[in-house]
């Protein structure tokens, strides 16, 4: 599941290699046995079945290395990584920014390349504080899953470079948006030199407006290792007004602090 900084080269996962050859298997029965194709088509849709329900698991590894606790080095050692997606955001990153500084946390942001271009002195404020900022794609598309390899790599590579331009960092992680994926995405991600990376637990922050419920999500069985999301960019509001990651962080840090944890960026952990 982890990897560290040397490039790795692709091998299709077990369940990808199936479905390769239940694919040609299927088709060379429907061609030797006409009779036999509403089987081999049934075999075909069940797979397709399977192939979905794995790339609706965000932190499913059936399609591929994936990242969903940090490597057992750091987990030893007590790190947890706190990521931050979508943004930036003009209102919410300063203030997360803010409150970050004051628990003398690292964080990793997974940025939108468009956004970091919008907002590219907040980007920079961003990596100049001490955290780092990683691929979210370029565009936060919502068929993201559905798209092919050459619309996969153009978002992904277009993030890169958005992201490289404005920073003067390479990213190596990318989280897919909503962590929903294809069969597609690992081959691009190796040829890129990119690690997928989902979490551990996840509060909901941009639907549930209880900071309550976040907070105990994430917060819940807190322990080395963990990968906790939240999200500064399209980020749920509670019923003070607030956008609910600004009322769960300072909770979620005092939490790590009281456990004898510390936030890391990813990144620390490759070393």
């Amino acid at each position: 599941m982890h990897d560290s900084l040397t490039h790795r080269r692709w091998r299709p996962t077990p369940l990808v290699s199936g479905s390769v050859a239940l694919h040609l298997g299927a088709l060379v029965a429907a061609v030797a046995e006409p009779h036999l194709w509403p089987w081999a088509l049934g075999a075909v849709l069940v797979d397709h079945m399977g192939i979905t329900a794995a790339g609706l698991w965000p932190r499913s590894v059936l399609l591929g290395p994936n990242w969903t606790r940090l490597p057992d080095n750091a987990a030893a050692r007590g790190a947890v990584a706190i990521t931050i997606d979508d943004g930036p955001d003009p209102e919410i990153t300063p203030r997360v920014l803010s409150l970050l500084a004051e628990h003398g946390a690292q964080a990793t942001f997974f940025c939108i390349g468009e956004r970091v271009s919008q907002y590219a002195e907040l980007a920079r404020e961003i990596v100049h504080s001490g955290h780092k900022i990683e691929n979210h794609s370029q565009r936060h598309r919502h068929n993201f899953a559905l798209l092919g390899p050459r619309a996969l790599a153009d978002e992904i590579t277009r993030a890169q470079e958005s992201i490289g331009a404005v920073t003067g960092e390479r990213p190596l992680f990318f989280r897919a948006p909503a962590g929903l994926r294809n069969p597609f995405l690992d081959p691009v991600l190796t040829r890129l030199d990119l690690r997928l990376a989902s979490w551990t637990r996840r509060g909901f922050d941009t639907v549930n407006r209880s900071a309550d419920i976040v907070f105990g999500k994430l917060a819940r069985n807190l322990g080395g290792g963990d990968i906790l999301l939240l999200h500064d960019g399209h980020a749920a509001r509670a019923q003070s007004g607030m956008p609910v990651i600004l009322e769960v962080l300072p909770r979620l840090l005092t939490a790590v602090a009281a456990a004898k944890l510390q936030p890391i960026t990813l990144r620390a952990a490759l070393t």
